[in-house]
C-alpha cells in the first residue's frame, strides 16, 4: 500500500483546562531513515491518562498541543534499508515508553505524552520501538496492550502462578489483569461500586473462580479481603485509587506481598506517612511504583498471551468509536460510564 503525502491526526487545543481535541493535516518524511518503519494504524485505546492531560489533572510534564493516545495496532506499509525484524504486512504497535528498552535506562519518554502519541491514521518509528502483535488478536483487541497491558503485566509481578491479587476497579488495567490472572492461576478479587460491572467481571471465570467486593456495600473493604482469603490477606494489590486507597490496600495484603501503585482515580490528596509505612513494615511489603513497563515487559506479555492463545474481547468496551468520533470517546471515558477498553477504530 502506497502511503499518501499526508494524513489526519488530533492534537491537544492550545490553553486552558479542560481542552479539545482538535483534527489536523500532518506531513509525512518523503523517505524514511535507515532503521525506520511507517506504520498504518487500524485502531487504539484510550487509557486513564489521555483524559487526565485535557482536564488538567494529569501529574506529569506533557507536550501542551501533542498528539494523545499511547496504544494503537498498526500495520507495516514500508521499511528502511537496515530494518531487519519487520517486514511489509506485519501487525506491530510502538512500546509506551520510547527510552524504556530494558527497565534500566534513568529516562522516560511516554507516547501521548512527553512524546507525540498515535491518534493519527500514519507514523513512523525507529524499528527498536515496535514489537510484533499476537497474531490471534483482532485490531480492537491488540490495541489495548503497550500501555494498560504492560502495566497489568508489571503491576502482577509477573511472572508468577499462584496465589492472590487484589484488582482495584474494572478499567483497562484491572481487567486485563484479570485475564492474566486466570491464565496464570493466580486468584482474582475484583472490586467495584457497581454490582453489574461485578457480575460482567465475575463471567470471565468458572463458577466461584472470581471473589468480588462492592465497596459501596462494604466500605470496609480491606477487611472484606482479608475474610475472603481467611486472615492472610493477597499477594498482591493492583492500586489504581492512589493515596486514599493505599492504606486499605496496605491492610489487605499478605506477609511480603506487593502493592502496585497504578493510579490515581481516588484523588491525589495524601495520606499521614505513618498510615502507609506501618503496615508496610510489619509486613515486610513492596510498595512498587508502576510506569507501565519496558520493551522486555511487552515481549514476555505478547508471549504470554500467544502462548495461552487469550481472547481480549471481553475486556472490550460495547461501544467502539470513529475516528471521527474521538472527542466522544474521550468524553464516554472521563464519564466513568464504560467497561474495559474503550477503542477508537480508524
Amino acid at each position: 500500500m502506497a502511503a499518501p503525502q499526508t494524513y489526519k491526526a488530533y492534537r491537544r487545543s492550545k490553553g486552558a483546562t479542560p481542552k479539545t481535541l482538535q483534527l489536523t493535516t500532518e506531513e509525512l518524511p518523503s523517505s524514511l531513515d535507515d532503521d525506520e518503519v511507517l506504520i498504518r494504524i487500524h485502531a487504539v485505546s484510550l487509557n486513564y491518562r489521555d483524559v487526565a492531560m485535557l482536564h488538567g489533572i494529569y501529574p506529569v510534564k506533557f507536550l501542551d498541543e501533542g498528539i494523545p493516545v499511547s496504544d494503537c495496532a498498526a500495520e507495516v506499509i514500508s521499511v528502511g534499508s537496515r530494518v531487519h525484524d519487520f517486514e511489509i504486512g506485519d501487525h506491530v504497535t510502538a512500546i509506551f515508553d520510547l527510552k524504556n528498552l530494558t527497565g534500566t535506562e534513568d529516562e522516560s519518554s511516554g507516547l501521548g505524552g512527553e512524546a507525540e502519541g498515535v491518534l493519527r491514521e500514519y507514523a513512523v518509528f525507529n524499528q527498536n520501538l515496535l514489537l510484533h502483535l499476537p497474531k490471534h488478536l483482532s485490531w480492537e483487541e491488540a490495541a489495548c496492550l503497550a500501555c494498560a497491558g504492560v502495566t497489568a503485566w508489571t503491576a502482577l509481578d509477573m511472572p508468577r502462578s499462584k496465589g492472590t491479587a487484589l484488582l482495584q476497579g474494572t478499567g483497562g488495567v484491572s481487567m486485563f489483569a484479570l485475564l492474566i490472572c486466570l491464565a496464570a492461576g493466580i486468584r482474582p478479587i475484583v472490586t467495584s461500586s457497581s454490582d453489574e460491572k461485578l457480575q460482567i467481571a465475575k463471567s470471565f471465570g468458572s463458577s466461584g473462580s472470581i471473589d468480588t467486593i462492592n465497596y459501596r456495600t462494604h466500605p470496609e473493604w480491606d477487611e472484606e479481603v482479608l475474610r475472603l482469603t481467611n486472615g492472610r490477606g493477597v499477594d498482591v494489590v493492583i492500586e489504581n485509587g492512589g493515596p486514599n486507597t493505599a492504606t486499605k490496600s496496605l491492610a489487605s495484603i499478605a506477609r511480603r506481598g506487593v502493592v502496585s501503585l497504578v493510579g490515581f482515580l481516588g484523588g491525589l490528596s495524601s495520606s499521614t506517612p505513618p498510615d502507609l509505612l506501618l503496615p508496610a513494615l510489619v509486613k515486610s511489603a513492596t510498595i512498587r511504583g508502576i510506569a507501565v513497563g519496558s520493551k522486555i515487559d511487552g515481549k514476555n506479555l505478547y508471549d504470554f498471551l500467544s502462548e495461552k492463545e487469550i481472547s481480549l474481547k471481553g475486556i472490550l468496551d460495547q461501544k467502539v468509536f470513529s475516528f471521527e468520533e474521538s472527542q466522544a470517546a474521550f468524553d464516554y471515558l472521563y464519564s466513568g460510564k464504560h467497561f474495559g477498553k474503550v477503542i477508537i477504530k480508524l
